[in-house]
């Protein structure tokens, strides 16, 4: 894979992922603990020997950026990289990214500058491990200007992808951006070791250089998904690739609190586990977590966390998180702690009225998240009884019927949600 490049995308304004994008983008987002979702496909282009790498953002990349720093360093006997481009306004361009081609169109001026074959695009916000390898295998052995990565999907969820119809070569034919029921049955592939059935984009691309070059020339095709792919397959040969194993899209709050709680599962569909490919993230050098005369079931601990006297079911605890006695959580995300408070902190804190960072004592909280930094005072309650799908509250939000308290919220002692 030396000579190809991949570029992944940092993502919008990430605002069906809010309050989680308030203050970050979306790969910066935390996953299973201890882990960014940015970690995913600079992972698995790592294991597959890709490593060279372009990140491109735009909205609220700060904390994407230190990231990105303090994590993926490489020898100098390397030509191995992993850089932030981010969005700049240029004499030629002077408007922000628009879409995901318009992102790599204006950023080729700096990928011309390496030497390349192929350019791999992926997305900063899915949950998959993929050879790229294999990817390559395909989009060379079939001469494809194009290759798409996709997955089989059931005809009731076909309206949240793109569709796309192959010949019995796998090259596609069709593509259907969310179509709409009436069309399905045109839509419908000989899928091999499937049967019959819709294959979705997973909005994974490889383009040979030159190829996506002349593919994104037009810029009025701001859109891989929605402009330069349906416009690619009339005029290029775009060849489709599945991919048999788990991706799921964590663009919602739905879908990326679904798939943390998955992780608790006894086998989990995305394995962390896996020594042949492992993720990688940012080493914190913290110390083990301590547990005290607690109850867990079906939980993930990191590193760094106190967990006194507490029971906890189904539940994913982030690092540096402090559980307080007699604390239930239950199908919950705490997302953990930047820093770590001194007594010293926690006792002024409390003088001003100010729980200390983490769930406060005899505390109950179900189906929620809570983001770092997160202060949640003694004998709260959380669990949208109610079963509000989305308001606004006073330190909390609540999306897809999951309340969430934002990073660094407060929710005084006592209060109920």
């Amino acid at each position: 894979m030396n000579d190809c490049l991949a570029v992944i995308l940092g993502g919008g304004r990430g605002s069906r992922l809010f309050p989680l994008t308030h203050e970050r983008s979306k790969p910066a987002v935390p996953i299973a603990g201890k882990y960014r979702l940015i970690d995913i496909p600079i992972s698995s282009c790592l294991n597959s020997n890709l490593r060279r790498m372009f990140v491109l953002t735009q909205y609220n990349s700060e904390s994407l950026n230190k990231h990105i720093s303090q994590t993926y360093k490489f020898d100098v006997f390397s030509d191995a990289f992993v850089t932030i481009l981010a969005a700049e306004q240029t004499e030629d361009s002077p408007e922000w990214f628009q879409g995901t081609a318009d992102a790599v169109r204006q950023s080729l001026r700096h990928l011309g500058s390496h030497r390349s074959r192929e350019v791999l695009i992926l997305s900063g916000d899915q949950l998959f491990q993929m050879d790229f390898r294999k990817l390559r295998e395909t989009h060379r052995s079939e001469a494809a200007d194009a290759t798409v990565a996709v997955i089989p999907v059931p005809r009731d969820q076909t309206s949240a992808f793109g569709i796309l119809k192959v010949d019995g070569h796998g090259q596609i034919v069709t593509f259907e951006e969310k179509p709409r029921p009436e069309r399905l049955d045109n839509l419908e592939s000989d899928i091999p070791g499937y049967g019959r059935g819709f294959l979705a984009s997973m909005g994974i691309y490889m383009f040979g250089r030159e190829s996506l070059e002349r593919a994104i020339a037009d810029r009025s095709l701001v859109d891989f998904g929605r402009h330069v792919i349906p416009k690619a397959i009339g005029t290029s040969r775009v060849q489709a690739h599945v991919f048999p194993g788990y991706w799921e899209d964590v663009g919602t709050i739905g879908s990326y609190f679904q798939a943390n709680l998955q992780l608790t599962n006894p086998v989990p569909p995305f394995d962390f586990y896996d020594v042949a490919r492992p993720v990688y993230t940012h080493p914190r050098f913290l110390a083990a977590t301590k547990v005290e005369g607690c109850a867990l079931r079906a939980t993930l601990v990191s590193e760094g966390c106190i967990v006194l006297a507490a029971e906890i079911e189904r539940s994913v605890v982030g690092i540096r998180s402090r559980i307080g006695q007699g604390v239930h959580l239950r199908d919950t995300l705490v997302l953990g702690a930047d820093f770590y408070e001194t007594m010293k902190e926690i006792d002024q804190a409390r003088g001003r009225g100010v729980p200390p960072i983490g769930i406060g004592e005899e505390s109950v909280i179900e189906r929620a998240i809570v983001d770092k930094n997160a202060r949640i005072g003694r004998g709260v309650r959380i669990s949208n009884k109610a079963g509000a799908q989305n308001a606004d509250g006073k330190g909390y939000y609540i999306r897809d019927g999951i309340v969430i308290v934002p990073k660094g919220g407060v929710i005084p002692d006592g209060t109920v949600i």
